[in-house]
């Protein structure tokens, strides 16, 4: 009877360690509640289909990762990869080259009116790599005691102006060994710390634009260079911001930011102006019921952080780009049920293809357009 009782006591002992765990384990976050909307699921623009599926690939070897696709001003294919690597080549995939490699973890880019390559890099800030292939830091905070901690897309304005993302000023990639870590730390606790910084190359002035994103990612300009366009990734929508705002909160109903388009089926990632005014949207994952219910419940948000990572509710793959015009309609949905290619993060379209974005993808998906489609 001993030895049962003394296994019954241990078994006892562990559970109790177990539920202390669970439940008052020190962590990171300090979430927030919110009202998640009832997910739509796949209807009306975005009801099902599979134009995404068969993707044609480019083998880039060892290189994978291709977060962020675009075209330079040289005609050249230029690719942001998981190594650090910035690769470049032909736009069929032909003489492929490592252009430059900042260190760290390049999420976006864009091209200036000088050729230069306008680098978000989520380990270093907003950078420039000019025609030596060097990297120079342009600004890595908005003020002495103000760091961005989380730079994720940019975007160059006619004029000159700089825009970029800083998705949180929480949880920095540099700190938390990975931009995916920090991303899954920021969006469970969802303080909406994320935020449009503007930077002027003339002036140097860097200045907060708009804050009070869940997790600010993708950014896109428009026609007429005066509005921007930001993916809100934790709360499933895509804002319409004055770019000549100051330090607006978009959580406060100011009328210098709207919701474009809310209750995706999906958490949206970059943004790419494309073709006949066309701006794409990726959709890195579906969304999962699961991690909506915990939107009011911030104490088992902090349970779930103290399990392994398996056990978050990240939602199936399921590969997913679409278009929408500068009004928030969509006019192009493209879906591959099956996720052949993994996390659509975005799509650059030329007259002739239409590149797939995609964070751990080996190679480059494409599909034929235009003429050749």
């Amino acid at each position: 009877m001993s030895i049962v009782r003394n296994v019954a006591v241990a078994a006892g002992a562990a559970l109790v360690a177990a539920i202390a765990y669970l439940c008052f384990w020190p962590v990171p976050i300090e979430p927030v509640s919110w009202k998640a909307q009832t997910p739509p699921g796949y209807t009306g623009a975005h009801a099902p289909n599979t134009r995404l599926a068969g993707l044609r690939t480019i083998d880039t070897g060892s290189e994978f990762g291709p977060e962020h696709i675009a075209i330079g001003p040289d005609g050249k294919l230029y690719a942001a990869m998981e190594s650090g690597n910035l690769v470049r080549m032909d736009p069929d995939g032909a003489n492929q080259e490592v252009f430059a490699n900042t260190g760290g973890r390049v999420l976006g880019f864009a091209f200036d009116a000088e050729g230069r390559m306008i680098v978000a890099d989520a380990m270093k800030g907003l950078l420039a790599i000019g025609a030596d292939r060097q990297a120079t830091v342009l600004t890595d905070r908005v003020s002495a005691d103000d760091p961005i901690r989380y730079a994720d897309a940019v975007v160059v304005a006619p004029g000159g102006t700089i825009y970029f993302t800083d998705a949180s000023t929480r949880f920095a990639p540099a700190v938390w060994g990975s931009t995916l870590e920090a991303s899954v730390l920021d969006i469970l606790e969802q303080s909406a710390t994320g935020r449009v910084i503007a930077y002027d190359p003339a002036t140097k002035e860097t200045r907060i634009v708009a804050r009070g994103f869940s997790f600010a990612n993708g950014i896109a300009l428009s026609v007429d260079g005066h509005t921007l366009f930001v993916n809100e990734t934790g709360r499933y929508r895509i804002w319409k911001v004055d770019g000549r705002a100051r330090n607006v909160d978009v959580q406060s109903g100011a009328p210098e930011a709207k919701v474009l388009r809310d209750n995706l089926p999906g958490y949206p990632d970059n943004l790419m102006r494309g073709e006949g005014g066309r701006i794409w949207v990726g959709l890195f994952k579906p969304r999962n019921p699961a991690a909506d219910s915990l939107a009011e419940r911030p104490f088992f948000r902090k349970i779930l952080i103290r399990l392994p990572r398996a056990f978050l509710p990240l939602g199936n793959s399921y590969g997913h780009v679409f278009a929408i015009d500068e009004d928030g309609n969509v006019t192009e949905d493209l879906q591959d049920p099956a996720a052949a290619y993994p996390e659509t993060t975005g799509a650059t379209e030329t007259a002739d293809r239409l590149y797939i974005h995609s964070l751990h993808a080996r190679g480059i998906g494409w599909l034929p357009r235009g003429a050749n489609q």
